[in-house]
């Protein structure tokens, strides 16, 4: 069993910054993928970013290519999101979650921050 818990969501101006961070604890693995989803009030779930935990590869949804950095700090059990130049459509509840190389599936998720931007 892997716990995740997300941090750092709150209230910014458009063109802000915010950092998300993710900690993870229990059985955690190197196996392990970390991504980032969110979810705007009414709106389908969406990928954001994913890195690998052993060699650190990323990838990113088309909507934050370039505006989001995904990264991860091995001592600390902690994947992160750099959140820049962020507009209002980035409003939403971001979640983070653990996919096994293994299993192949995304099988935990933490319970969410909310990012809000205003305008």
């Amino acid at each position: 069993q892997v716990q995740l818990v997300e941090s750092g969501g709150g209230l910014v101006q458009a063109g802000g910054s915010l950092k998300l961070s993710c900690a993870a604890s229990g059985r955690t693995s190197s196996t392990y993928a970390v991504a980032w989803f969110r979810q705007a009030p009414g709106k389908e779930r969406e990928f954001v970013a994913r890195i690998t935990w052993k060699d650190g590869r990323t990838n990113y949804g088309d909507s934050v290519k370039g505006r989001f950095t995904i990264s991860r700090d091995n001592a600390k059990n902690t994947a992160y999101l750099q959140m820049n130049s962020l507009k209002p459509e980035d409003t939403a509840d971001y979640y983070c979650a653990a996919q096994s190389v293994v299993v192949g599936q995304y099988q935990y998720w933490g319970q969410g921050t909310q990012v809000t931007v205003s305008s």
